[in-house]
C-alpha cells in the first residue's frame, strides 16, 4: 500500500508551538491532508506521554491509533484510519572540540514500553517537563547510545541537519562528518532528514552520505503545517518494516519523497534578516562572509554550507537518491490565486471546500488537469501544474526568513477563467 508519511512534528508541549497540537487535531489535518502515518512527537514530555497512552490504542506492528473520536468538537471520521509512530526530537548542547555544539535529533520507538525506558532515563538525567523537546547537556553519542539500549527497533536519526544553528551539519554549531559527532557509534546512523531548506539531491553531493538514507518531514509547530515534507513508502503499514527500509534505503518500497522547494526553506541562503541583506554564496565569498551594513558575520545558510562540504558538482546526479517532487501547500497555492492572505476567510474557504472533495495530496499529486479544472478552476489548475513542474519563480529564504514561491507574475498573469462558479474568488 501507498504510505505517505510525516514522521516529525511536535505536539502543544513545545515552545512556540500551537495549542492545537492535540493527538486528535494531529490526526484530523493528516486525515485531510491525506496522510496516512504520522509522528506523534514529543513523547518524552510526561504530559504528552499520558495524552498518547489515554487516547491512542496499538494497531499495525509498532505503530498506533485513535481509540476513539472525540464528542467536545467534529472532527473527520478518517482520523480513526490514521495511524501513528512514536516519535521525538531531543536538543542536545555540549562542549566538543572547544566548540559548543547544538544537535537536534529525531528519535523513533516500537513501543510504550521502550519510549518508557528511554523516558526514564532522560528524566534521571536531564529535565523532561520544561519543554516537549528537551535540552540536554550530554553528547549526541550518548543520546544514541540510550535510544540502543531501550530496543533492538528503536533508532536515532538527525534532524534538519543542515540548519544553521541547531544540526548535526549546522554551519553556527555542527560538525563535518557523521563519524566526528557520533563516534565508534556512527554506523549505528542509517538515514538523515534533509530539512525544509534541502533536498536530496543538494545531500547527495557528499559521497560520504551515499551509504546514507534521506527522509523529509515537516517538522510541524501547528496544524495546517503538516505534510509541507513528507515521505512516500510503499510497503505494509508495519514500524519495523519502516526502519528496515530506513536502515536499507530500499529505493523499491521507498518511492519518493514530498519536498519544500529548498529555496523556500528559511535558511537556504546566507544573509542577515535584520540588516536586510540576502546573498548566494558566491556574493558571501565578496565579502568574506561580513555583513555590509552593520559588519558582522553573516549567517551561513544551507547551500553554502553544501557547497563547503560537498565532494560533487551541483548538478551531480546520484542514482542512490529516491525520487523527489517538490510542491508549495494547497493553502499558500490558493493565496496567490485568490490574491489574499493565507489566514484570509476567502482563502480558508476556498480550501475547506476542496479537501471536501479529495485530500490535498490528492489534489497536488495525483488529480490529472482537467480534474483539477474541474475541481477547482482553470487558474487553480494552472497554478499546481506549474509547481509539479517547477514552473515558477522563487525568492530564496535566509536568516531564519522563509523565501517565496510564485506560480505566476502577477504583472502578466491571465485573467481568472471558471473559478468564480467554482467560489474560489
Amino acid at each position: 500500500m501507498r504510505i505517505i508519511a510525516d514522521l516529525h512534528i511536535h505536539s502543544l508541549y513545545s515552545r512556540a508551538t500551537s495549542k492545537q497540537m492535540t493527538l486528535a487535531v494531529i490526526a484530523h489535518f493528516a486525515a485531510i491532508k491525506g496522510i496516512n502515518l504520522v509522528g506523534t512527537g514529543d513523547f518524552t514530555h510526561p504530559a504528552h506521554f499520558a495524552s498518547i497512552e489515554k487516547e491512542l490504542e496499538p494497531a499495525e506492528n509498532g505503530l498506533f491509533k485513535l481509540k476513539a473520536l472525540p464528542t467536545d468538537f467534529q472532527i473527520n471520521p478518517q482520523a480513526l484510519d490514521v495511524r501513528f509512530m512514536l516519535t521525538a526530537e531531543v536538543s542536545n548542547i555540549y562542549k566538543s572540540g572547544d566548540k559548543t555544539r547544538k544537535i537536534h535529533n529525531l528519535i523513533f520507538a516500537p513501543s510504550l514500553i521502550a519510549a518508557k525506558k528511554m523516558n526514564s532515563v532522560f528524566d534521571s538525567i536531564g529535565n523532561i517537563k520544561s519543554d516537549g523537546r528537551p535540552i540536554f547537556g550530554f553528547t549526541a553519542t550518548e543520546l544514541l547510545s540510550i535510544v540502543l539500549d531501550s530496543h533492538t527497533g528503536s533508532m536515532l536519526v538527525p534532524a534538519h541537519v543542515w540548519t544553521p544553528w541547531f544540526s548535526i551539519f549546522g554551519s553556527k554549531s555542527g560538525f563535518d562528518s557523521i563519524e566526528e559527532c557520533f563516534g565508534d557509534l556512527a554506523p549505528h546512523i542509517y538515514a538523515l532528514e534533509t530539512g525544509l531548506s534541502s533536498d536530496p539531491r543538494m545531500n547527495r553531493r557528499l559521497s560520504s552520505l551515499d551509504s546514507i538514507t534521506l527522509i523529509s518531514n515537516s517538522d510541524a509547530h501547528s496544524p495546517g503545517k503538516l505534510g509541507r515534507e513528507a515521505n512516500v513508502f510503499e510497503c505494509d503499514m508495519d514500524y519495523f518494516e519502516i526502519m528496515d527500509i530506513l536502515k536499507t534505503n530500499d529505493t523499491g518500497r521507498f518511492v519518493q519523497t514530498i519536498e519544500f522547494y529548498p529555496e523556500d526553506g528559511k535558511y537556504h541562503g546566507d544573509g542577515h534578516r535584520a540588516c536586510g541583506v540576502s546573498f548566494t554564496p558566491e556574493q558571501t565569498a565578496l565579502t568574506s562572509g561580513i555583513c555590509p551594513v552593520c559588519t558582522r558575520p553573516l549567517t551561513i545558510g544551507v547551500l553554502n554550507r553544501v557547497d563547503e562540504l560537498a565532494d560533487r558538482p551541483f548538478d551531480f546526479i546520484s542514482e542512490k537518491t529516491v525520487p523527489a517532487i517538490h510542491l508549495v501547500p494547497l493553502i499558500e497555492i490558493l493565496s496567490e490565486v485568490i490574491g489574499f492572505g493565507v489566514n484570509s476567510k476567502k482563502v480558508k474557504a476556498g480550501y475547506d471546500r476542496l479537501v471536501e472533495e479529495a485530500t490535498e495530496f490528492s489534489i497536488l499529486l495525483d488529480k490529472k488537469r482537467d480534474e483539477l479544472v474541474e475541481l477547482a478552476g482553470e487558474r487553480t489548475a494552472e497554478a499546481i501544474i506549474r509547481v509539479r513542474e517547477g514552473d515558477i519563480s522563487v525568492r530564496s529564504g535566509f536568516d531564519g526568513e522563509f523565501g517565496s514561491i510564485s506560480s505566476f507574475d502577477r504583472l502578466k498573469a491571465p485573467e481568472p477563467v471558471g473559478a468564480y462558479q467554482k467560489g474560489l474568488y
